[in-house]
């Protein structure tokens, strides 16, 4: 199968109609998205019945600051999905060009060319850069941030302590925060942008009022708070990005870069390598720049023999 140049993992829908098999049926690992989800547990009838209020933001803000070390002076603007985030950005920064260096996650580029910005390889107005970098997972130093940025670390609670958090004090810069994927409830839809004052009010006025559903605000708030859960989540993925390099290694793929929510491999004939998994229900990702990456995300604890069987 074939993807689009602004391709994005999922799909499993289409895989399903190309290969067989009902949904159910199909391990997808074509994301980077926690397997072993946070558990939500119960949701406030108020969550679901009423526009959210005040003191629920509160409560994600507060927890949000805590857990990210947010410096003094940096506000905290959660909105419905990093991707809506993204989107705003192009109106919020007004930049006359934009520097994204690649390869790299596509939405940032796909929001500025939309709205007429030119995307250059070398100087610009303002950079974006992914840290850890989506497909394979390069951390970007200080060096590199120097000037106005936009810094997507939607993959960084993997590795909290190579956060630039630090930076959005700063009177040019965005750090963009994702909760679906370390957590696993990209279906909530809470993402957040971390920045000045003036930048935060200016994303404000452009996503609207309510940009949270009150059930992404209570679970968003509890999550944050539970380091516990979090501690315990990066050793586990650790561990299992560890045992999903051995048994791709093992098949005769190379490592050349992830996080421990997803790996990329060299694999020499990644649609080749595709085809393979998809005929045993196992759905990859490949790239429409690379014919030799494949990156799989981790699979749940339940599902490693399926993996095992389609290789």
């Amino acid at each position: 199968m074939t993807e689009n140049p602004r391709d994005h993992g999922g799909g499993l829908d289409a895989a399903a109609a190309c290969y067989g098999g009902m949904r159910g049926d199909w391990l997808d690992l074509s994301t980077g998205i926690n397997p072993v989800p946070y558990p939500v547990g119960e949701i406030t009838q108020n969550a679901w019945t009423a526009l959210p209020d005040r003191a629920a933001h509160d409560r994600l803000i507060h927890a949000a600051r805590a857990f990210w070390h947010v410096p003094e002076g940096a506000e905290i603007v959660p909105a419905h999905g990093a991707s809506a985030l993204i989107a705003a950005m192009p109106h919020v920064l007004r930049a006359q060009s934009v520097a994204i260096p690649t390869p790299t996650y596509n939405e940032h580029a796909a929001a500025f060319r939309a709205q007429g910005v030119p995307v250059l390889d070398g100087a610009a107005d303002l950079r974006v850069l992914v840290h850890p970098n989506n497909p394979d997972g390069k951390l970007w130093d200080a060096g590199d941030l120097r000037g106005p940025a936009v810094i997507d670390e939607s993959f960084c609670d993997v590795c909290p302590a190579q956060s630039h958090v630090d930076l959005a004090s700063r009177g040019d810069t965005v750090v963009m925060k994702s909760f679906g994927k370390f957590w696993g409830l990209a279906g909530l839809r809470l993402g957040f942008a971390i920045t000045t004052p003036d930048i935060a009010a200016k994303i404000r006025v452009e996503i609207g009022p309510w940009a949270a559903s009150g059930p992404a605000l209570e679970i968003g708030a509890r999550a944050l708070r539970d380091t516990a859960w979090a501690d315990a989540t990066r050793a586990r993925l650790t561990t299992d990005a560890a045992r999903l390099d051995a048994l791709m290694a093992k098949a005769g793929a190379k490592v050349v870069g992830g996080t421990t929510l997803f790996r990329l491999y060299d694999v020499g004939d990644a649609a080749l390598w595709q085809d393979r998994l998809a005929k045993g229900h196992v759905w990859s990702r490949i790239f429409p720049y690379s014919d030799r990456w494949l990156r799989l995300g981790l699979p749940a604890p339940h599902q490693w023999a399926q993996l095992e069987a389609a290789l």
